[in-house]
């Protein structure tokens, strides 16, 4: 067989991985005093909901993320649970991109609170091992001064390890991977810490008797293919062998902006699954928006129990970022999919990108269901409210503003009542107060402090 050449990594570490740690989380502490160091968990608050991310507090009583809220409910019952405030993350996102595209010129974001940063683009002196240190320590201190915000970096020759060890000391972690040391760092890892291997895969290499990356790299390149497929097989092969030269692509350049996870366990109630796919939509708008990007084509890609692989997609007229597009259609994509035998795998992509939108053509697409409100996300400013808003603009976590008390956050309602705690970032913890639901004083309002 013709052996494919192989990937050549960089003969110094100047692949930068940054990583906001437990970032909505950690976003709420900051604006909400009261809960500093208390566990915070940022999910869909419903039957249906999915834990979106959970602060280190919560983690411990092992809360994590795409975990239904009923189950963190019962694992963490005193932890504050809060709707996801985008338009908050998002301002904050945009602050520590700026820090990031000042140290070169080509970053690829991931998420809002993700990134690869590409050392080798920027203007330094130095990217010695002591100079890449450097400029991750200022990187660090930047970033926590403009937001309180912790991101934990880790450098290496390739992407790969640079995301290896960012993951390794967190949170608020450095870690630095010189080359010739892709080794040390991978081999003792369990294979699972390798992009792509999901439960699915871990179980193909388990019967096979690899449960590590160092016996992944032990294994002949066929053998992996034989197990794996020549595609995924051979990649993870070289991924063992620390073999990885992708490089840092500024987000101009995507083709597309896609999330996709698999379960533990095969999933079949429509209902969780419906959740999961709001859930990875609403987290695809927000890569686009903070890359200034829009796309005309929705897909849902499913892999049902016996390892078939679907996708579906819907191109629309013109290209949106509307979550509320985005996340009708893939609703309605994943119908179109049997689930009762159980899904492993669920993803939501967008393609067919451009850097702009024409959403009023939309507007009938939108309108198809007024009373559902898929996109938490959506922050009215005052003036836009009406003065007796519905109950369902209440929800825990939003913000709020009262003619007398100022600005607070919404701690829970129900039965026609609303409680508030009226505090911001740059307050201390504050008091909290019930009002009816059509006080006329009170309205919801947009995030401050950002």
């Amino acid at each position: 067989m013709n052996r494919q050449p192989l990937p050549r990594p960089r003969s110094r570490a100047t692949v930068l991985h940054a990583d906001l740690d437990a970032f909505y989380a950690s976003v709420e502490q900051i604006d909400k005093p009261s809960l500093r160091g208390k566990p915070v968990v940022v999910s869909g608050l419903g039957l249906r909901g999915v834990v979106a991310t959970a602060s280190y507090e919560a983690r411990v009583a092992g809360v994590h993320s795409a975990m239904s809220t009923m189950e963190a409910r019962g694992r963490c019952p005193k932890a504050a649970f809060l709707a996801p405030r985008f338009e908050a993350y998002r301002a904050a996102s945009v602050i520590v991109m700026g820090f990031l595209h000042e140290l070169s010129l080509l970053v690829e974001p991931l998420s809002l609170d993700e990134a690869y940063v590409d050392l080798e683009a920027g203007d330094h002196a130095d990217l010695s091992a002591e100079g890449v240190r450097k400029i991750a320590r200022q990187l660090k201190v930047s970033v926590h001064a403009a937001t309180g915000l912790t991101v934990s970096v880790g450098i290496g020759s390739s992407k790969l390890i640079a995301k290896i060890a960012s993951e390794l000391d967190k949170p608020d972690g450095l870690r630095i991977v010189d080359a010739g040391q892709e080794d040390a760092v991978l081999r003792p890892l369990p294979v699972g810490r390798l992009p792509g291997v999901g439960p699915a895969t871990a179980a193909k290499l388990r019967a096979i008797g690899v449960a590590s990356v160092a016996e992944l790299a032990e294994l002949a390149e066929v053998d992996a293919i034989r197990a794996l497929g020549n595609s995924q097989g051979r990649g993870l092969w070289l991924l063992a062998h620390g073999l990885d030269d992708r490089e840092v692509t500024p987000e101009r350049e995507s083709k597309s902006v896609s999330v996709e996870d698999t379960f533990e366990h095969d999933i079949a109630d429509l209902g969780r699954l419906t959740a999961v796919v709001d859930g990875m939509a609403r987290r695809v708008v927000d890569r686009l928006r903070g890359a200034r990007l829009s796309g005309r084509t929705i897909s849902v890609k499913v892999r049902l129990h016996d390892f078939t692989t679907l996708t579906r997609s819907a191109t629309l007229p013109a290209p949106t970022d509307d979550p509320r597009i985005v996340i009708r259609l893939a609703r309605q994509l994943l119908t179109d999919v049997d689930v009762s035998g159980g899904l492993r795998l669920v993803g939501v992509g967008v393609s067919g990108l451009a850097d702009w939108t024409q959403d009023d053509l939309f507007g009938e697409l939108i309108a198809a269901d007024p009373d559902d409100d898929p996109d938490p996300t959506t922050e009215a400013t005052a003036d836009e409210v009406d003065v007796h808003p519905h109950d369902r603009s209440w929800v825990a976590g939003r913000d709020v503003l009262h003619a007398t008390w100022g600005h607070g956050w919404v701690q829970g309602s129900g039965a026609g009542w609303v409680t508030v705690r009226f505090e911001t970032r740059e307050t201390p913890p504050g008091r909290v107060r019930s009002f009816r639901v059509a006080d006329p004083d009170l309205r919801p309002a947009p995030p401050v402090g950002w």
